[in-house]
């Protein structure tokens, strides 16, 4: 089917044109149709608000962009190679590029157990009555900004994982989106609207590789990630942003985790020209467990900034957070954390911690941790740090031979280790360890 032109510019007739070729249900177009109503209410976030003073998006212009229109055919070979595959025997995988469902599979054994795993797009269509309830609890705000608002009212490309109760995936899942080369519809530069969804019923146990990539073109990702981890469910679930030097990276991701459910959600923030990210975890059940990883590398003059939040709704829970970061050129790292313990939130026990490596002058880190606590009877630390290579360490590497280069490489391969020794699948270590290693220059 031929791609429908879009003018360019979010639009009221671009959004309409979106719309029109739309097969969804109904409660889903009055869900895109009040998003829109937000998106044009809210203005663009400036420094002058306290989430976006350390990120300038100034030289960001929303009118390049415009929604997809009608999925268009895209090279199969315009799609970049996964990372985290390597060596692992996936029970289904699936592509979007340019924020076009390009394919999807699924083993025929998760199919029987009533494994729901593809394009979103497809499935709601299909399967709207069982994952209404899930939109309508809109784990994302689409009012928390005017990107909040715009990608509810205009996702596309979306995968979807639903797992039934009971059920337990042995097999990995895997799913990459990419933004490359010019947009065929009107014109207008690449975007990349994808929303992930994953749903696990009680006692369900899944992992979900995840990743992006992209070239340097000009393009724009504003997405989301909704993780439903129903009570005693298991998540695992990778998330492995490699986008483009020339993409604008905005998305809103948030995780609820039910009684005695338990995610361990594992971050590598390598790419993107600017990202912006909220990443919450919701503790919403007693006994509920979350362990959150992140392994972040800039380069050049990349501005990444990360915004957690491990919010504590019900006793007796843990969350465990710990990210890492290094730096080179001019690139900046902005991360803010909060442990948020609701009242009744009694016998909590929250921990979060950043650090980072300078591996040149002209690179900056910023760490804002933070406590908001209303219970009285519960464990919370905090902390970061940030510091630069030891040169004593760099010149004991090179004494037993190794160039300088190859110091600094294993001095930030041991300072990513703590990371990486949580992470359960050696082939997500190896590809986050090379990915890393590829980029690191030598600094005299």
């Amino acid at each position: 089917m031929s791609a429908v032109a879009v003018s360019s510019g979010f639009t009221a007739e671009s959004f309409d044109a979106f719309i029109a070729v739309r097969n969804e249900p109904v409660w889903l177009k009055a869900i895109r149709r009040a998003a829109w109503k937000q998106f044009l209410e809210l203005p663009l976030p400036s420094r002058r608000e306290e989430e976006w003073m350390r990120t300038d998006i100034r030289l960001f212009k929303l009118d390049k962009f415009a929604p997809a229109g009608q999925p268009q055919t895209v090279d199969s070979a315009a799609a970049p190679a996964p990372l985290l595959t390597a060596g692992v025997d996936l029970g289904g995988s699936m592509t979007v590029v340019n924020g076009a469902v390009r394919d999807a599979s699924l083993i025929d054994e998760f199919k029987q157990k009533g494994v729901l795993f593809g394009s979103l797009d497809a499935l709601v269509a299909e399967h709207g009555e069982k994952l209404q309830p899930y939109f309508e609890r809109k784990l994302v705000n689409s009012s928390a900004d005017k990107f909040a608002a715009l990608h509810a009212a205009c996702w596309t490309g979306g995968t979807l994982l639903y797992v039934p109760r009971g059920v337990a995936l042995e097999k990995p899942l895997h799913n990459i989106a990419a933004l490359v080369g010019a947009n065929a519809a009107g014109g207008v530069n690449p975007v990349d609207f994808s929303k992930i969804l994953v749903i696990l019923e009680d006692g369900a146990q899944a992992t979900l590789l995840s990743e992006t990539a992209g070239d340097n073109a000009p393009s724009l990702h504003c997405g989301s990630i909704e993780l439903f981890v129903g009570p005693n469910a298991r998540l695992r679930y990778v998330n492995l942003q490699h986008w483009g030097s020339g993409t604008w990276h905005f998305a809103h991701q948030k995780a609820s985790v039910d009684r005695s459910g338990s995610l361990q959600w594992t971050i590598g923030a390598l790419g993107s020209r600017l990202a912006k990210v909220n990443q919450h975890v919701a503790l919403a059940g007693e006994y509920a467990e979350a362990q959150v990883n992140g392994v972040m590398f800039t380069e050049g003059r990349q501005h990444l900034s990360y915004h957690t939040l491990q919010h504590h709704e019900q006793p007796h829970c843990t969350s465990d957070l710990l990210y890492k970061g290094a730096l080179q050129d001019d690139s900046r790292l902005v991360w803010r954390g909060m442990i948020r313990v609701d009242k009744d939130a009694q016998k909590t026990n929250a921990y979060q911690r950043d650090d980072n490596l300078m591996l040149s002058d002209g690179s900056r880190a910023d760490s804002i941790p933070g406590l908001e606590i209303e219970a009285d009877d519960v464990r919370c630390t905090h902390g970061a740090t940030a510091g630069r290579v030891d040169e004593s360490q760099i010149f004991y590497a090179r004494s037993r031979g190794l160039t300088r280069k190859e110091a600094i490489r294993m001095i930030v391969a041991g300072f990513f280790q703590q990371v990486f020794d949580r992470i359960e699948m050696e082939s997500v270590r190896e590809a986050l360890g090379l990915a890393i290693g590829r980029r690191i220059r030598e600094y005299s």
